[in-house]
């Protein structure tokens, strides 16, 4: 019996002792295929891995992208609700204000103000403009919650009505579209806020609010326009007067001249000889500035009495507009190039070049059939009296040709005082560029 048991533990320990080999014979030969193959194993495990990482990656972006487009949604209403606030927008966020009225002078405006407001305070009177639909009780008390009710209206009067002061105040050439959307705002906000007590603005209240903006805004432009146009007039006076100052003056010179020449006359009747030669040349000099003086006259009595002629000029300064920029304009003067000196004299650095002074018999027609050929390329687009254009000296030519077929253009602007200016600024450059050379060669090498 001991011995077959002894047999048996014998078999299973040689059985253990196999197991054991194979055992570490398949260890072995595992760990010598993971290592031949481990690259292979590895880029396996990294595709894999990859893989969930490009999803969950995916899966971020597209949350991302998602959560972006709502943030942007809500952005761009703050922006623009930040706009209406914002002093320093760009014109082209809100748009230019475009009028809305067409009265042909301030006082128009002005009554319609006037009406306006008259209006407004109808609608306050009949509790029109500012109303409450639900009748409130307080502590059981009909009666306190009417004084309540009012209250809240005069309140909601008050906040609605200085705010909408303030933007009518502050209203001007840039921000009127800004300031009707601050008053909209003002009245959404408002009636948002009295919510809870049925207290709202009439829309029709809102419209005459707008209506006074725009009104207030327009009579302000309408001001500044009649200023200007009075401007005009009486700068028209000032040129009247000049034609009348010269007329004068032409009329003393041909006096003048008239006087000497009957003088020189009466005494060649008693000269003779040598003398009687040198008064005869002196008539004969006399005679002709006679004749030039009263030509002279002659022009400046037409020109005081016909005020529609006169010269249409083309000038530019190129020092002070920069190239293919011209000033079409048209004076009555008796010497149109004074009408230029002044021009140049001191609102602007340079003198201006003239390319053409055009003789016309009705030289406001003229200079009017010029500016509409070239309305699209002014400079100033809102102020059709700043005769300023953007346009070649050729375009010009070509359309004045049409018009007076015997005008002459000077193509080249001398700009003297610019390119002088230049040439000096210049030279001083160089002679600092020299000094700062001279500077920096070493004393030594």
């Amino acid at each position: 019996m001991s011995n077959s048991l002894e047999i048996t533990i014998g078999i299973l320990l040689l059985l253990l002792i196999a197991i054991a080999f194979f055992a570490f014979k398949s260890k072995s030969k595992n760990n010598y295929y993971e290592a031949k193959y481990s690259k292979i194993i590895d880029i396996d495990s990294e595709v894999i891995k990859s893989k969930k990482t490009k999803d969950e990656l995916e899966k971020e972006i597209e949350e991302l992208r998602s959560s972006y487009k709502d943030k942007k949604i809500i952005f761009n209403k703050l922006v623009k609700e930040a706009a209406i606030y914002d002093e320093a927008i760009e014109l082209a966020e809100l748009g230019f204000y475009k009028p809305h009225f067409e009265y042909d002078t301030s006082e128009e405006f002005k009554e319609n103000i006037s009406i306006v407001k008259t209006k407004q305070k109808q609608m306050i009177t009949s509790k029109e403009a500012i109303y409450c639909n639900t009748e409130w009780a307080v502590e059981g008390s009909k009666a306190k919650g009417r004084t309540m009710t009012n209250k809240g209206i005069r309140l909601t009067a008050r906040a609605f009505n200085n705010e909408c002061d303030a933007a009518i105040s502050n209203t001007n050439w840039n921000n009127a579209t800004r300031m009707e959307q601050r008053i909209e705002k003002a009245y959404t906000a408002i009636n948002k806020l009295n919510d809870s007590t049925a207290i709202n603005i009439s829309h029709q209240y809102l419209n005459l609010k707008i209506e006074e903006l725009r009104l207030t805004h327009e009579y302000k432009d309408k001001k500044q326009q009649e200023k200007e146009e009075q401007a005009e007039i009486r700068r028209q006076m000032r040129e009247e007067a000049k034609f009348e100052q010269e007329m004068e003056k032409a009329l003393k010179e041909e006096d003048k001249y008239n006087k000497l020449l009957a003088k020189a006359k009466a005494e060649a009747e008693k000269a003779a000889g040598s003398k009687l030669e040198k008064l005869q040349e002196k008539i004969a000099s006399l005679d002709k500035d006679l004749v030039e003086a009263h030509a002279k006259s002659e022009r400046a009595k037409s020109m005081a009495q016909q005020t529609k002629r006169g010269h249409v000029y083309v000038i530019s300064n190129i020092g002070s507009f920069g190239e293919e920029v011209y000033k079409i304009g048209m004076t009555r003067r008796l010497e149109p190039h004074d009408r230029v000196k002044e021009l140049g004299d001191a609102s602007v650095p340079f003198t201006f070049d003239v390319h053409a002074m055009i003789y016309a018999e009705d030289a406001p027609a003229l200079e009017n059939q010029l500016h509409k050929s070239f309305d699209y390329k002014r400079l100033n687009l809102v102020n059709n009296r700043k005769e300023f254009f953007g346009v070649s000296l050729e375009e010009i030519a070509q359309e004045v040709k049409k018009i007076s077929p015997d005008s002459e253009f000077i193509e080249t602007a001398e700009a003297r005082q610019y390119r002088e200016s230049q040439s000096i600024r210049i030279q001083r450059e160089e002679k600092s560029n020299k000094v700062d050379a001279l500077s920096e060669l070493p004393e030594t090498i």
